[in-house]
């Protein structure tokens, strides 16, 4: 029985290419008569193996890599007229929340690490306010200890405000993703020194009695803006995984592949933290009811939520080629 290291090892250089082929598109280099004789039998080809690797390695990185290389052959030959600005738009309504959906794995385990911690920081804080105080949150410790928080930002303020939190916030994102680099550790350790914090902060304001002044402030931008920084990490994640278990891969080509779904995760982080920021900015620091706040925050997230588990469906449905 063919293994599937057989398989690529007799089928590579077609793939290799067809890759070549599409890839000259990047440089709006023209393909000669024969080029696109070559590219519509390969295509053909291809299509084949992609039938085979699914019926017999459905769990190998080689599918994966065929499912890819197949939708971009597919974009290039059918849709070879289209203008980068309809591309540009069918990143965000159909790839994007796509790549969200199959790499779901990688999202739940970075949440895992963001969520444990938390918690475990708004235990330890509630019980022992004092445990603030060696890892630097002294300083919030004493404010909420004072029934205040640094949350009322003036309102001629704000506009900055919004501008430095939103920069900040996509700082803290890429690195989130960066990190992946480091074999995913730094991801690691930027959602769960991040998910500590919140937690004992929340903790602190629990035990101080400033649980809903804070919750306030927090829950309207919270809920995009942690979202964010948990899918960064979990793109991050992915391409960590792909460097300690690239398969039958060179871990070169195993984090190619990872790069290419993960940047853009990535990218869909800015324009989120871009309307978190503003949220932040502009209507946290109001005085506006605690229900108001909460309102805010779910209208925003479920918007967010919607755009990430529905877009673009239908395309998926009607393309049998699957973005992977």
């Amino acid at each position: 029985m063919t293994t599937a290291n057989d398989f690529i090892k007799l089928r590579e250089a077609d793939w290799k290419r067809l890759e070549t082929l599409v890839n000259s598109r990047s440089g709006r280099k023209p393909l000669t008569t024969a080029e696109v004789h070559e590219l519509g039998t390969l295509y053909r080809s291809v299509t084949s193996d992609l039938a085979l690797a699914r019926r017999d390695f459905p769990d190998q990185r080689m599918t994966v890599f065929l499912n890819q290389l197949l939708t971009r052959a597919h974009g290039y030959i059918y849709q070879q007229e289209s203008s980068d600005f309809k591309e540009f738009i069918s990143a965000f309504t159909y790839r994007i929340p796509t790549l969200f959906r199959q790499t779901w794995r990688y999202m739940f385990v970075a949440f895992l690490l963001f969520l444990v911690p938390a918690i475990a920081g708004y235990r330890l804080a509630y019980i022992n306010p004092d445990i603030a105080d060696p890892l630097g949150l002294g300083a919030q410790r004493q404010i909420l200890a004072n029934h205040e928080t640094w949350t009322d930002i003036p309102e001629s303020e704000r506009a900055v405000a919004s501008t430095f939190i939103m920069t900040n916030n996509i700082r803290v994102a890429l690195l989130c993703f960066a990190g992946g680099i480091a074999f995913g550790l730094f991801s690691v350790y930027v959602l769960v020194t991040n998910g500590l914090i919140i937690g004992i902060v929340l903790g602190l304001a629990s035990h101080y009695g400033m649980g809903n002044s804070l919750l306030g402030f927090i829950v309207g931008h919270g809920v995009i803006e942690l979202s964010v920084i948990i899918m960064a990490g979990g793109a991050g994640l992915q391409l960590g995984w792909a460097l300690l278990n690239p398969g039958l891969y060179t871990r070169k080509d195993a984090l190619a592949q990872a790069a290419r779904r993960a940047v853009m995760l990535t990218v869909v982080a800015v324009p989120l933290l871009i309307v978190a920021g503003t949220i932040e900015g502009l209507f946290s620091p109001t005085n506006a009811p605690f229900i108001v706040h909460i309102a805010v925050g779910v209208f925003s997230g479920g918007c967010m939520y919607f755009y990430l588990l529905l877009a673009g469906q239908s395309k998926k449905q009607k393309n049998n080629l699957i973005l992977n």
